[in-house]
């Protein structure tokens, strides 16, 4: 795919490969706790935006470490499959606390929903602060989390899936 993209995007995609594909995951999975988050939000929790927020992240965060580990970070790894799930939620873990905060500031501490602002501005509002700023923050610490904690070491599995890992007996 990347080999259809003009120069000197392509040289650039290549070049940071596992950024590329850390985004296209992060995109898949934005748009899973966007639809989630919306959802719970108005029909099942709608006087519990943080929990609904908490529950649509922690969806995102299982289908992340399936496509990151698989995909994204397919040759990196370094340690055994239950010590590196375990950091990888422990990361992600922070990651809901860091995305869920601009929500809760926005709601309890400005006091951004109803009925002391419009229902436009409270939609705005938590969209904005849950959705783009809460997750840019997240998404800039699981970069960091992903390649220097969870996935440490490049080349470590040479880019085996979990199948081949385990006929080689790697799990």
């Amino acid at each position: 795919m990347v080999s259809r993209f003009p120069e000197p995007i392509r040289s650039i995609a290549l070049k940071h490969r596992e950024l590329v594909k850390f985004a296209l995951v992060g995109g898949t999975c934005f748009v899973i706790d966007t639809v989630l988050f919306f959802g719970i939000k108005t029909v099942v929790l709608p006087n519990n935006p943080v929990t609904a927020k908490i529950i649509a992240t922690l969806v995102a965060t299982i289908v992340s470490y399936i496509l990151n580990r698989e995909w994204s970070f397919r040759t990196r790894g370094g340690r055994e499959r239950h010590h590196e799930a375990l950091l990888f939620f422990l990361v992600n873990g922070i990651g809901i606390v860091l995305n869920s905060a601009p929500l809760y500031i926005a709601r309890y501490a400005f006091h951004l929903q109803e009925p002391n602002v419009s229902r436009l501005t409270e939609e705005i509002s938590d969209f904005l602060s849950a959705q783009i700023i809460g997750t840019l923050i997240a998404m800039a610490f699981r970069w960091y989390g992903y390649k220097n904690w969870v996935f440490p070491e490049e080349n470590a599995r040479n880019g085996r899936s979990i199948e081949e890992e385990k006929e080689l007996g790697h799990s």
